[in-house]
């Protein structure tokens, strides 16, 4: 397994993260096997939010370890808020916040988050409102770090210039199949779909800011259309390379495709949704695969994307 530190924190992180969205779909002796798992895989670094699951699964996570003060000393654990499912509406009110981490806290079972993060942008956010409600929470000690999800770069301005903490943690879509924040990079200037800057190069601006980024679906293609290992189908030629690539690295096609995030010098944390252990031991084997610089590219390009 590899880590890196996650800079601007006292944090070092697994860079595969396990993501809890669909622990609701196991019984508690499955979701501690699934954690168990994960942790003698080496990954330190699970992820939440308050809404998977209308907060079931960070319950679920608290109950099925057992949660108490040395298991959570193992743990790095990040929570989102900011969603409001009831109204279907995105609310980063100071209130909603601070409710929000005390519900988070409350289900799993513990006295602070080491990162919180802004889940989506919020139209109507007023930043010196959530700069009050991150003084309030670091100040108490709920939260040590904040960071955003889904965030563009001048969402990330706009936040920063109020916010006294840095924000130290993006996470966005990102797969084989679902590049637009490299597309526009390698195809810029063209009249080409895919030279559509469409997020303004947020992984330039990330890594330029020391920001982390963290790839969530990263086995998907698109918004949910489902994932892109063994559909052959609508990938043909990249399941077949990738195939090629997993018994020349003596791996599963799941870790190569872990292994292409991994390899970007970004050091990109892969968040895994899977309910299934074998799929978290399979994608930990991808942690630190050293995959040539055209073996890179030939995956880039067998997914369907052009190189000028």
């Amino acid at each position: 397994m590899k880590y890196f530190p996650i800079k601007g924190t006292n944090l070092n992180v697994s860079n595969i993260v396990m993501g809890n969205m669909r622990l609701t779909q196991l019984s508690l002796s499955e979701v501690e096997h699934l954690i168990r798992t994960s942790m003698d895989e080496g990954i330190n670094f699970f992820d939440h939010a308050d809404i998977y699951g209308g907060g079931k699964c960070e319950e679920l996570f608290a109950d099925a370890i057992q949660m108490n003060s040395s298991i959570r000393e193992k743990m790095i654990l990040q929570s989102k808020c900011g969603i409001n499912t009831k109204d279907n509406m995105y609310d980063f009110s100071k209130e909603h916040i601070l409710k929000s981490v005390d519900g988070i806290l409350k289900r799993l079972k513990t006295d602070y988050l080491d990162i919180l993060l802004l889940h989506r942008p919020d139209p109507l956010m007023e930043p010196e409102e959530i700069a009050e409600a991150f003084d309030e929470l670091h100040n108490s000690g709920k939260v040590h770090y904040f960071g955003v999800s889904n965030f563009n770069p001048m969402q990330i301005e706009l936040l920063q210039k109020y916010i006294s903490h840095k924000l130290v943690v993006n996470q966005l879509q990102l797969s084989v199949t679902h590049t637009p924040m490299i597309d526009s990079g390698v195809a810029i200037n063209m009249h080409h779909d895919q030279s559509i800057n469409r997020d303004s190069s947020i992984l330039e601006y990330c890594r330029l800011h020391d920001i982390t980024v963290q790839a969530w679906s990263p086995f998907q293609n698109g918004f949910f259309q489902g994932p892109f290992l063994g559909d052959l189908e609508k990938f043909p030629k990249l399941n077949e390379l990738i195939d090629q690539l997993a018994e020349k690295y003596e791996v599963t096609n799941t870790a190569i495709a872990t292994a292409w995030i991994t390899r970007h010098p970004a050091n990109i944390q892969v968040v895994l949704g899977t309910t299934k252990a074998q799929r978290i031991q399979d994608a930990c084997a991808g942690s630190d695969i050293p995959l040539t610089r055209k073996e890179w590219y030939d995956i880039y390009k067998a997914a369907g994307n052009i190189i000028p």
